[in-house]
């Protein structure tokens, strides 16, 4: 096996609803690699953020940042191929912004959270491949009520619009090796075909066939 086939770093992002843990265990499976999971359980400042936005948004973001960061430096200390459910980069580009385009995070906070990011993107070991799971609101509602979790319940579908759009508006600017899926009209979790084709995707893209 070549250098270049080994611990290898995949992150999965996309909105709410898009399948990302499911992929992530399904290519996990396959390729042997080490899943990570993203976990909100323990954050201390849910609960209050809930009941008041606007104060606690940056508190909010902030953990999430540092709990990220974190977690990816504990991650790559491993020195094992893993996989990723959700990516730092979608704090600040798409959670952390849309809370400041609703006005929830003052223009000071938001300033101050995007230069800490900037300083600790120079720590970053960007994924190898980034595989954006791309879905339109439709589907995002559909597979979030399949799932069942009674947070998530209130997720309006106009907050679900604006994130779509700063996700594309995201991935069109990131600058690494990136792999999109359109995933309206596929079941890759109940369809074979469906994974595998995504499956060959991944390999074409980590392992340079075709490209």
């Amino acid at each position: 096996m070549s250098e270049s086939k080994k611990h290898q770093y995949i992150a999965v992002a996309g909105n709410i609803g898009a399948g990302k843990s499911s992929l992530t265990g399904l290519l996990a499976q396959h390729f042997n690699w080490k899943p990570f999971y993203e976990s909100v359980d323990d954050n201390p400042y849910l609960a209050d953020f809930y009941e008041d936005m606007l104060r606690w948004s940056f508190n909010l973001q902030i953990y999430f940042l540092s709990s990220r960061f974190r977690h990816q430096k504990d991650m790559l200390e491993q020195q094992v191929s893993l996989i990723q459910d959700r990516t730092i980069y979608e704090d600040v580009e798409i959670f952390a912004k849309n809370l400041h385009q609703m006005s929830l995070m003052s223009d000071r906070d938001f300033s101050n959270y995007e230069s800490l990011f900037k300083e600790m993107s120079y720590y970053l070991r960007p994924p190898d491949l980034l595989i954006y799971l791309r879905a339109q609101v439709p589907t995002l509602v559909r597979q979030i009520q399949q799932r069942g979790r009674d947070y998530e319940n209130s997720i309006r579908i106009d907050y679900l619009e604006r994130l779509n759009n700063l996700y594309e508006d995201w991935i069109d600017r990131y600058p690494h090796e990136k792999l999109i899926i359109d995933t309206d009209d596929i079941d890759f979790v109940n369809d074979k075909e469906d994974l595998g084709r995504i499956i060959e995707l991944v390999e074409q893209r980590l392992y340079g066939l075709f490209n």
